[in-house]
């Protein structure tokens, strides 16, 4: 970049001096034109030489070139030399601003760890984290990337986990939690146990998504490609035949004067602006959203995450926490501390969601020495002996089948009820939170961006179409297998418009077909399944359903800027070509016309960078 400034501004120092110093003898002046001419144009011709060589023939350097020759041959030195040094001038623009469109995503590629602390033979070493194998014990030290999946099995921190999620509060971390590679450690040392290599390592996957998100293009930029491919040759053709047939048809007229206008006809008709800013619009909206902890794993599936007007939601760890708690304690004879305590007591002994949830309201430490014996009946509960006490805690058939007289509860969610000694002691609610930014997420989806929102969902009947009736969803379908909701999927696709397209939102295992199928498959949570990150286009880091509105946002706000750039370029050429093919239009306004378009849709492009969260 430094070399080609220094190149423009030697370049135009003699321009301005043949321009403006009165030399008697022209053929100074002619040198200091074509001294000025190959500082900026001899690269230029030598790519297009080399480029022609290779069968790619109709490119910009190639126009570039042919015109400023000719420019040349017809003795409009100042125009050829001006051509060349305004069109580096716009490349040099174009380059930087690239470059600060790829910022965004570079810095993500600063996760990358550069090495691992393992324990090996009570020693500790630094190892390249590909080494290290699953099992292993990695200690990392304040200021350090984690640099693999793993456990904490000693220690506690604060993780910066911003690179990763674009979260800006860092993450308290304790003995027990499980953390991801690619964050940094503040404080306390940690002790992480190893539980994924570094290639299946979250690090290593967005990683793999970031540099490959440039290879699969949208249907924008497949256009483009192909419309460079058949505007070039066309316009060439077109200026050959402008510089020909107007001397032999017209009267009064030279040769001189129509190849001076085809000259001018082949600068404007330079496609920079379009080939250049439209695939930049696409990397600035994909450096925006990874900014902010959404992944896109192309910018076709950006184009298409614009044009969704159904979203089908998973409910479990998607719309709701996916983490059991107790939200209701109704007693009888005891109180809700007693019954909260001896239900804990006796679902002590499971790793069940919802034991660990009973235990958690319990909060406090079980004593083993109360309890004396455990029954765990299958799809009914649990007969626990207790301080001497038979504590039956399950559902309705399990007191029905011990012939126990209960009050049924009519709140929605796992009901636990519980009797003690065969007499009917209250019950216990335990339900799945609704994700805190899940309603205003819902209601943005519907009300700003007009889209239809459906829950699928392998839940009850009741719980789903509550959840669904406080999120105000349009449809919810239940008690689906993994298979049907594929199936339902594929019905909703079939139903919509060819041009409305359905995205699909979920997290775990059993949601990875659907996020196959669907035309866009979005990931929930950076932390959940690898198969839902596999399968997905686009994956957003954090278990915020908000961040699908920023998605989509800066989805729309791309194409609009695409389409602006497409139609600002397009009009202004055609405009300039027909001014330059009846003599109205010089090369000066023609190369100042190309540069300026260029650089307009390159800062149009560039707007999409400063998106902030909604």
């Amino acid at each position: 970049m430094r070399k080609k400034i220094i190149q423009i501004g030697i370049s135009l120092i003699l321009l301005l001096i043949a321009l403006t110093v009165p030399f008697k003898e022209k053929w100074i002046i002619t040198t200091i034109y074509i001294i000025s001419y190959l500082i900026v144009g001899a690269e230029i011709i030598k790519e297009a030489i080399e480029n022609i060589m290779h069968g790619e023939i109709f490119d910009e350097k190639f126009l570039m070139s042919i015109a400023t020759i000719g420019a040349i041959a017809i003795g409009e030195f100042p125009e050829a030399v001006a051509v060349m040094l305004f069109y580096q001038v716009g490349e040099t623009f174009q380059e930087s601003a690239v470059d600060k469109s790829k910022k965004s995503i570079t810095n993500l590629m600063n996760i990358r760890p550069d090495y691992a602390n393992v324990k090996r033979e009570d020693k500790i070493i630094k190892v390249n984290p590909k080494e290290v194998k699953i099992g292993e014990l990695i200690v990392v030290k304040p200021g350090e990337k984690v640099p693999l999946d793993g456990r904490v099995i000693e220690g506690k921190s604060m993780l910066d986990t911003s690179s990763i999620t674009g979260e800006a509060v860092p993450r308290e971390i304790n003995t027990g939690d499980e953390v991801i590679s690619g964050c940094i450690n503040q404080n306390g040392v940690l002790t992480i146990e190893v539980t994924k290599e570094f290639g299946q390592s979250t690090v290593s996957k967005i990683l793999d998504l970031v540099e490959n998100a440039s290879d699969k293009k949208s249907k924008s930029e497949n256009f483009i490609t192909k419309f460079a491919k058949y505007y070039t040759p066309i316009v060439v053709a077109i200026a050959v035949a402008l510089a020909i047939f107007p001397p032999i048809i017209l009267k009064n007229t030279t040769y001189t004067q129509w190849i001076y206008r085809a000259l001018t006809f082949l600068v404007i008709s330079c496609p920079c602006a379009i080939v250049i800013s439209i695939p930049l619009g696409f990397f600035s909206g994909i450096g925006s959203a990874s900014k902010i902890g959404i992944l896109m794993k192309g910018s076709n599936y950006l184009e298409t995450l614009a044009h969704t007007k159904t979203i089908i939601f998973d409910k479990t760890g998607t719309l709701t926490q996916g983490v059991f708690e107790v939200q209701k304690i109704e007693s009888i004879r005891i109180s809700k501390e007693e019954l909260i305590e001896i239900s804990s007591y006796a679902e002590s002994n499971s790793n069940h969601p919802i034991s660990i949830s009973l235990k958690k309201a319990y909060g406090k430490e079980i004593r083993k020495d109360r309890i004396a014996d455990t029954q765990e009946l299958t799809g009914l509960g649990i007969i626990a002996i207790i301080d001497g006490k038979e504590v039956i805690i399950g559902n309705e058939k399990l007191l029905k089948q011990e012939n126990i007289t209960y009050t049924k509860s009519e709140d929605i969610g796992t009901i636990l009820y519980v009797a003690i000694n065969k007499k009917f002691v209250g019950y216990i609610v335990i339900a799945d939170k609704i994700k805190e930014d899940a309603k205003k997420t819902i209601e943005s989806l519907k009300s700003k961006y007009k889209i239809k929102t459906v829950m699928l969902t392998g839940d009850k009947k009741e719980v789903a179409q509550k959840v669904a009736k406080q999120l105000e969803i349009n449809e919810v379908y239940t008690d689906l297998l993994p298979n049907e909701k594929a199936e339902k999927l594929e019905e909703i696709i079939k139903k919509s418009p060819q041009n409305e397209k359905v995205a699909f939102v979920g997290d775990g295992t059993n949601d990875a077909p659907v996020l196959a199928i669907s035309d866009v498959g979005i990931a929930m949570g950076g932390l959940g399944s690898d198969a839902a990150i596999e399968a997905a286009d686009i994956v957003i880091m954090t278990d915020e359903p908000s961040k699908l509105c920023d998605a989509i946002n800066i989805s729309q706000k791309t194409i609009n800027i695409v389409k602006q750039n497409i139609l600002f370029a397009i009009g202004i050429k055609i405009l300039v070509l027909l001014l330059s093919a009846i003599g109205i239009s010089t090369m000066w306004q023609a190369v100042f016309a190309d540069v300026g378009v260029t650089v307009i849709a390159v800062l149009n492009s560039l707007r999409i960078l400063r998106y902030k969260n909604n």
